[in-house]
């Protein structure tokens, strides 16, 4: 059987997305829908050499019941999502492959998560860092107790990305990555010229001004603290977790992972994958649908930084106390 898929939102994710499919025996794009014509027409020859029959909609509704797709991705702009899942699972697609954040809104997470669960769709949110294997071989030896008992994560993100719902929920999502607890109290400070922020305004998120930064505290259910560091926007650009431990630390970016351990430094490398980020994502996706099981960046992870960002929100309007997710 080879599985029928199709990209929503074909510009420069929507080809990533359509990337993983290269090379496989049991996958093919067969579909792709954007609201523009000339961004099918670019989507349609980029790929007409792999795949040179793929169909191309203006209406996603319409592709979902001509296409005959078992596997859907999404990668339109960051409120854009919920509609696009929802009709997915509603449809019978067996997998969803979505961009993060997974929404903009609890209202929409829950309506999300809902139509997935009811209809035994798999949901996968692409918080790209869970398939770069440094992340992975750092994640796993934390696990394993490399540097003890967690007790402190500190993220770190920098520059004019430095947005909430953009590059902060990869930031929020590798703080719980690492913390393997539920976040269950908050507080923050938006940057300033935000205070009155208190729900999502943004433009789907390419204008850094339509958005905060911001600094807070997430409180982990296993005891780990989590210190989100979002900016400010005037700072030169940078992403990274310090992950503390009791007899040890860890502080790891997308260059290198570096181990502190009883007075020694070392690094912790990389094993060598055929393919990462998001192209493995897809792969993934695939794979659980052939072979059943879990992703590793499954809806409810995703639904987990929602819930953070959302608080962080809400402590500002309350004059920056402690809110309970």
């Amino acid at each position: 059987m080879s599985y029928r898929v199709g990209v929503i939102g074909c510009t420069g994710i929507g080809t990533q997305h359509a990337s993983g499919l290269v090379g496989l025996t049991d996958a093919k794009l067969v579909a792709g829908c954007d609201l523009s014509s000339s961004v099918l027409k670019q989507f349609q020859e980029h790929w007409a050499e792999e795949w040179p029959d793929v169909a191309t909609y203006t209406d996603h509704r319409q592709m979902l019941a001509e296409a005959r797709l078992d596997i859907v991705t999404v990668a339109t702009s960051d409120h854009k999502h919920a509609d696009l899942v929802v009709d997915a699972a509603q449809a019978g697609i067996k997998g969803i492959f979505c961009e993060k954040p997974i929404a903009t809104s609890m209202a929409d997470a829950d309506r999300m998560l809902s139509a997935t669960d009811a209809n035994g769709t798999i949901l996968s949110i692409d918080h790209t860092r869970r398939w770069q294997p440094l992340w992975v071989e750092t994640k796993q030896q934390v696990a394993d107790g490399v540097i003890g008992k967690v007790q402190n994560i500190i993220g770190t993100l920098n520059g004019g990305r430095a947005m909430l719902f953009r590059n902060g929920t990869h930031l929020i999502d590798a703080i719980c990555y690492f913390s393997q607890g539920n976040p269950d109290w908050v507080f923050a400070q938006l940057e300033d010229g935000f205070e009155g922020y208190a729900e999502y305004r943004g433009d789907g998120g390419h204008d850094p001004k339509t958005e905060p930064s911001a600094h807070g505290y997430i409180h982990f259910d296993n005891g780990v603290r989590g210190f989100y560091v979002g900016g400010s926007k005037q700072t030169p650009s940078g992403f990274g977790l310090e992950i503390v431990g009791t007899e040890g630390r860890v502080r790891i970016n997308s260059q290198q992972s570096i181990l502190e351990k009883e007075g020694k430094i070392s690094s912790i490398e990389a094993p060598t994958w055929e393919t990462v980020g998001i192209p493995a994502g897809i792969q993934e996706l695939v794979s659980l649908i052939r072979e059943g099981g879990t992703p590793v960046s499954p809806g409810y992870e995703a639904y987990k930084v929602v819930k953070v960002i959302i608080g962080f929100l809400q402590s500002q309007q309350r004059g920056n106390i402690r809110v309970d997710l």
